[in-house]
């Protein structure tokens, strides 16, 4: 493909992605994948250039563009070399107009946008949140020393956690092969901390996902222990156990829950859980800089039933642990109504359980929790909270 073929190419994904984001279709990543299945003869120059191309493209535009050749122009406007490219040769795009347009620039739409300033985001670390995000990954101490790790990653903050520059390829290695690593944001993993797992204790995951915080808490137990894993998504849920094998994780066990009906299937646990996580479905605010798209899906009210949703996982939560035990509340969003509102108003409905507030080696005090950011921490964004049962 010619550069500027590229760039039509470029502009032909964004009109997909555009299209999915108004009617909450497929993410971009795999419309991009698809995008390519079907045009085997692009080289794999090709795709890295057009992938890399949309996505710059996406992170130019706040709200959401009419057409994936106005986000296109956005991005021409800041980069003379992709404006040069319009240049109506056979297969790249039309020469811009002098009256054409671009998509508004900005961090993300605007109600979105005020949304962050009232939580205390703005400017500098606001922008942040579309910075191009690095490959964090997480040794496994279940398998430590199995195999070496990828040649040249830089130790985190999180105790077992490594960086690498964000094209790094870490699924071919054999430490990645073999379970000795697993890809996991530092944030991620320090929020695993928090919950402070520890070997011959009952673990309930309430919200396991395909199990990324699971594996970590299977490998702070060091195999000892019961370990819960919970999801209402069969499909997200299924993932865990081959993940898990990989992994040498033992301990763990799964539990698929009816949603609005979960302590039907976890009254075995009640008030018997040493630790609970609630890693909650959110808003994804604190996950921009790897799906910069999602800005583009997300409503106000979608946003007021995820902190439905949250503020009812937190109350089935606090039924499972036991005196004295630990409710650990995540989310990756940077929204108050998704972090601190929601430790404040969870206290208010539980007179009988303390903040225990998590010390971290990064984030600054929000609220009753911690909070990380991209621009402060070099994490992506999360909100956590740890309260203790009296």
């Amino acid at each position: 493909m010619t550069p500027a073929a590229r760039v039509q190419a470029a502009i032909e994904v964004l009109d997909l992605v555009i299209e999915a984001a108004r009617s909450n279709g497929a993410p971009a990543d795999r419309l991009m994948a698809e995008w390519f299945r079907a045009r085997r003869w692009a080289g794999s120059g090709d795709r890295r250039a057009v992938r890399e191309l949309a996505y710059r493209a996406i992170r130019a535009c706040g709200e959401i563009p009419v057409t994936g050749r106005a986000a296109m122009v956005r991005l021409a406007a800041l980069d003379e070399q992709v404006a040069a490219l319009f240049d109506g040769s056979r297969h790249g795009p039309a020469p811009i107009r002098d009256d054409e347009p671009g998509a508004p620039s900005g961090v993300a739409p605007a109600w979105l946008v005020r949304r962050l300033a009232d939580s205390g985001l703005e400017d500098e670390e606001a922008a942040a949140l579309l910075d191009r995000a690095p490959l964090d990954i997480r040794l496994n101490t279940l398998k430590a020393g199995a195999q070496p790790l990828p040649e040249g990653g830089e130790k985190t903050v999180a105790a077992n956690g490594w960086r690498y520059p964000p094209e790094t390829r870490i699924e071919p290695s054999r430490a990645y092969l073999e379970g000795v690593i697993e890809v996991q944001d530092t944030g991620s993993q320090l929020t695993c901390e928090v919950v402070g797992a520890r070997p011959g204790e009952t673990v309930v995951d309430l919200c396991a996902g395909a199990g990324g915080k699971t594996l970590a808490l299977a490998a702070a137990m060091e195999n000892q222990g019961r370990l819960i894993a919970c999801d209402a998504d069969r499909a997200r849920l299924s993932r865990l156990a081959p993940r898990a094998e990989r992994a040498g994780a033992r301990n763990i066990e799964t539990i698929l829950l009816d949603a609005n009906r979960e302590l039907e299937a976890l009254q075995p646990f009640l008030g018997a859980a040493d630790a609970v996580l609630v890693d909650a479905p959110c808003s994804g605010t604190g996950t921009w800089r790897r799906n910069p798209e999602a800005r583009w899906r997300l409503t106000e009210k979608q946003l007021e039933r995820y902190v439905a949703i949250q503020s009812r996982l937190l109350d089935v939560a606090a039924g499972l642990v036991k005196p004295r035990g630990r409710l650990v509340f995540v989310t990756c969003s940077l929204l108050d109504a998704e972090g601190a509102d929601q430790a404040a108003g969870f206290l208010m409905r539980h007179p009988g359980w303390e903040v225990d507030r998590p010390g971290l080696p990064v984030g600054v005090a929000r609220g009753d929790g911690v909070r990380l950011s991209p621009w402060r921490d070099g994490t992506d964004g999360f909100f956590v909270a740890r309260f203790s049962r009296l």
